[in-house]
């Protein structure tokens, strides 16, 4: 393994990895804009030239290999006026308007100027005006922002494969643009935003809604499809704004769909079930939750007490396998012969697969499976036992378990209206409890309807299409009047105490009980529901 010296620190570098990367890896900061460990490496914006001894002029050290020996200065009197003279070249033409952009907290452009950079600017011309261009449905161009690291282009060539992106012009009328009739609007786009280092361009979405340093950020799993997109929430005042990419080298790497990206809006959904109704006389009437639930319970216990194996669980993919532990477990409990049931698992026809504009490589995957759960929710229903189905068996009714089914408990909780077309008929008939986040013809014929939690307001773990078991923290609080699942099923159990993912995890046992959060983060609270 080779070693380098930077600045009279020994770095340990793996083999052909380039000086930038090396450091990096061994949390010795450099300067960089144009490069990007996704993407490829052009050497163009220049701020991380190093002088390297042996060499007689200085280097870009994001395009230069390591070799053992190496002593590399990155703060050599020669690499200092270097960086300070590409600063000031790249702030001659920038506008002052840090207090009105975006990205102001986040900016690598801002950090560098008092890092690197000079105390006053030398120019005294006027700046050259850019136009703002709006180069897809969701992204805005601020060009005269714009510092030309070609970041963005490089992506929608290497990545996604689409190439709407590219450089007009030369000199200082060098522009990032769109090409006629071709708007930045493929499936991973967004990516674009979260790849520039300074304020041009911008998500139309989140455009002057906040600032970021009030942000908070909480680990999760994008809820849209089966591929585990690890995501941070973040959030300000129990209000998520924006999704941002986590990395993740096994599963999606740098980058997240835009699905993904704008899956929090269902959060703020004005539709959203936010009380509990119960059915009397042949009409829903809004009730307490505590209420609502006493009476499916009794319900409930009341059919199994008549005949075994006349309840049912739907196990919906959006649940935390946590929940669908508890759920399972409650109403096995209450009949020991209770069909859990895997709810609907929608897709598309088929994968979107990306791939390298030139080289064909596929780059990114977006999962035809569009829950995030099927897998987990299959898993549990296996290590529960007994008797399952799942609901194409529910709609064809060729199993014979589903013929005798009086009464269940049915949890959806997908981003969109799940149930389409008339209902199948074990679900058109006997007592249902109806737990869901959006009103439903499911919901609207329900004997109990229960509001549920989205994902981002609970704790748990999803697993994904290639098996692997992902933990996602809740990062606000559900919307008064909602009771987080987890506590709902508890009280189901008869058990007392707030719902905690981790500990449920070791009661399951392997493979979920060795799943935990890799990172620190803030804990939304939670409320026992038998405080409510």
């Amino acid at each position: 393994m080779p070693k380098i010296t930077v600045d009279g620190k020994l770095i340990d570098c793996k083999e052909r990895q380039m000086v930038l990367q090396a450091c990096q890896d061994a949390g010795y900061k450099l300067p960089s804009y144009c490069y990007h460990p996704g993407l490829s490496i052009p050497a163009s914006c220049r701020i991380c030239l190093v002088e390297v001894e042996g060499i007689p002029k200085l280097v870009p050290s994001c395009q230069t290999p390591v070799r053992d020996g190496m002593v590399v200065h990155s703060r050599s009197p020669k690499a200092v006026a270097s960086q300070k003279q590409v600063m000031e070249y790249l702030l001659i033409n920038h506008p002052l308007d840090c207090p009105v952009c975006d990205q102001a907290g986040e900016c690598s452009l801002q950090d560098y100027s008092y890092e690197y950079g000079r105390s006053q600017s030398r120019f005294e011309e006027d700046k050259a005006k850019k136009p703002k261009k709006d180069v897809g449905d969701n992204i805005y161009l601020y060009s005269d922002r714009c510092i030309m690291c070609t970041r963005c282009v490089r992506f929608t060539r290497e990545v996604s494969g689409t190439s709407e992106l590219y450089v007009d012009g030369r000199g200082y009328r060098e522009e990032i643009d769109i090409f006629p009739g071709k708007p930045c609007n493929n499936k991973l786009a967004g990516n674009v935003v979260d790849l520039c280092p300074v304020g041009a361009l911008l998500d139309k979405d989140f455009l002057f809604k906040q600032r970021v340093w009030l942000l908070k950020q909480t680990p999760s799993i994008s809820p849209v499809d089966s591929g585990g997109e690890n995501i941070f929430l973040e959030y300000n005042n129990g209000v998520v704004y924006r999704i941002k990419p986590r990395y993740n080298a096994e599963v999606n790497g740098w980058w997240i769909s835009d699905d993904t990206r704008y899956s929090y809006k269902i959060i703020q959904n004005e539709k959203r079930l936010k009380s509990a109704f119960k059915k009397e006389h042949g009409s829903l009437t809004k009730t307490s939750t505590r209420e609502a639930f006493d009476f499916a319970v009794a319900q409930l216990k009341s059919l199994a007490a008549q005949s075994s194996g006349s309840l049912y669980a739907m196990l919906s993919p959006m649940m935390a396998c946590e929940e669908a532990f508890l759920l399972g477990s409650a109403i096995r409990a209450i009949d020991p012969e209770a069909v859990l049931i895997l709810g609907p698992v929608p897709s598309a026809e088929e994968d979107d697969i990306f791939r390298h504009s030139l080289t064909g490589q596929q780059t990114f995957v977006i999962k035809a499976e569009k829950v995030p759960n099927a897998e987990g929710i299959r898993r549990v229903i296996s290590q529960l036992g007994g008797p399952s189905a799942n609901y194409n068996e529910l709609i064809s009714g060729n199993n014979p378990l589903l013929k005798n089914l009086k009464g269940g408990w049915i949890v959806g909780g997908y981003l969109s209206n799940w149930i389409k077309g008339a209902l199948p008929a074990a679900l058109a008939t006997g007592f249902r409890v109806v737990q869901d986040i959006l009103p439903t013809t499911l919901s609207e014929s329900a004997d109990v309807v229960l509001p549920g939690a989205a994902w981002a307001e609970k704790d748990g773990c999803w697993e994904n299409y290639a098996g692997k078991i992902q933990p996602f923290a809740a990062a606000i609080v559900p919307p008064e009047g909602i009771t987080r699942e987890g506590d709902l099923y508890l009280a189901l159990l008869g058990r007392t105490g707030v719902y905690n993912a981790q500990a449920i995890r070791k009661e399951m046992g392997e493979p979920f009980a060795a799943v935990s959060l890799p990172t620190e983060h803030v804990q939304a609270p939670a409320m026992e529901f038998a405080e409510l």
